[in-house]
């Protein structure tokens, strides 16, 4: 009897788990580009979106505090 409870509980958490999941994906899928006024916005305040410039050899990875 417990190892069939446990089973359907199981078997429960990760059907919910699932449903949640496609919930949350579906509704990030829906979100809309941002506008060009946007993206003239968002890089002004955080500036241009450039890749960091690779580690120097030798150089530390702990900032300086």
């Amino acid at each position: 009897m417990s190892r069939d409870l446990f089973v359907t509980v199981v078997v429960s958490v990760a059907v919910s788990f699932a449903a949640t999941m496609l919930i949350i994906n579906f509704r990030d899928s829906c979100k809309p580009a941002l506008t060009k006024e946007q993206q003239a916005a968002r890089e002004r305040f955080f500036g241009p979106s450039n890749e960091l410039p690779p580690i120097k050899k030798g150089q530390e990875m702990r900032p300086r505090w």
